[in-house]
């Protein structure tokens, strides 16, 4: 049986058992690949790197799409950038609420490969007409556009390649200019157990930016190393003070069933051990 191993970090590692390549093509921007596995489902990597799985994509997708949308409480218009598989579009399109959805992914081939060969991922999101699918480098695109929004999710991958410039302080900047006045940025961040400096590195990054930046946590199998980290950037820092009556109020007008997320989970989730707090401190001096 052939084996997918995972090459994200030096010292350590995790492998997959490929039980069938169902795609696999190097693209404009990236090797991609899409396999099945036993327990994970179909699998989708990166340039040797996991994106995501069918097994555990739930509790990826939701964290970073609900806890903001949730928080804002009035999110009209949602920017995504990256997000080619249709998991966090999925997310968003559940808020009826939201008016508009625009999504930048830089690899067109992600998008419809995911169509084709991960369509439990999308369920018909990208047929949503509140959505406006935009093909483009997503630091170009916040750089640019007179758009505003109330949410932006960046659902990038890790801080190498096409990513990289995701992790800038001048995407930050942009994307402070992309929001709406109480808007609110999300980003995906890693694991911070191995990567210590992404997590470090963004907080830096977004202090000069934003009032209230701080990160929240979810366990989520696929991204070995311990829990994933999210970062949270916002000028409102009433955001984060929600009481959990007002979330659980918010979440039932929703009228959408999760798989994972709940108030409570969404209010524990800010709540970071020790060792991130001290180096999150050790950042800014």
């Amino acid at each position: 049986m052939n084996r997918y191993n995972e090459t994200l970090y030096n010292a350590w590692g995790q492998s997959f058992a490929v039980d069938k390549v169902l795609f696999e093509e190097h693209t404009e921007h990236q090797h991609l690949i899409i396999f099945k596995n036993a327990l994970y489902g179909r699998v989708m990597a990166l340039d040797g790197v996991i994106q995501t799985t069918e097994a555990d994509e739930f509790v990826y997708h939701e964290s970073l799409t609900h806890v903001p949308i949730l928080a804002h409480g009035n999110a009209k218009k949602v920017l995504i950038i990256g997000g080619g598989d249709g998991g966090i579009l999925r997310e968003v399109c559940r808020h009826t609420s939201v008016e508009s959805i625009t999504m930048v992914e830089i690899d067109n081939a992600v998008v419809e490969m995911s169509k084709e060969y991960l369509p439990n991922h999308s369920q018909g999101a990208f047929d949503d007409p509140r959505l406006n699918l935009v093909i483009n480098d997503g630091a170009r695109f916040v750089a640019e556009t007179t758009d505003k929004f109330d949410v932006i999710i960046s659902d990038s991958t890790d801080p190498i390649g096409p990513g990289e410039v995701l992790f800038t302080q001048d995407f930050y900047g942009s994307c402070k200019n992309c929001l709406n006045p109480g808007g609110v940025l999300v980003t995906q961040n890693g694991v911070p157990f191995m990567q210590a400096d992404e997590l470090v590195n963004t907080y830096r990054r977004q202090s000069s930016h934003f009032k209230d930046h701080t990160f929240y946590m979810a366990a989520i199998p696929t991204y070995v190393g311990g829990a994933m980290a999210f970062s949270w950037a916002t000028d409102n820092e009433a955001l984060r003070q929600v009481s959990l009556d007002e979330l659980r109020d918010r979440f039932q007008t929703a009228h959408f069933e999760s798989k994972y997320y709940t108030p409570e989970l969404h209010l524990g989730a800010f709540a970071l051990p020790a060792y991130l707090v001290k180096q999150l401190k050790d950042a800014l001096g």
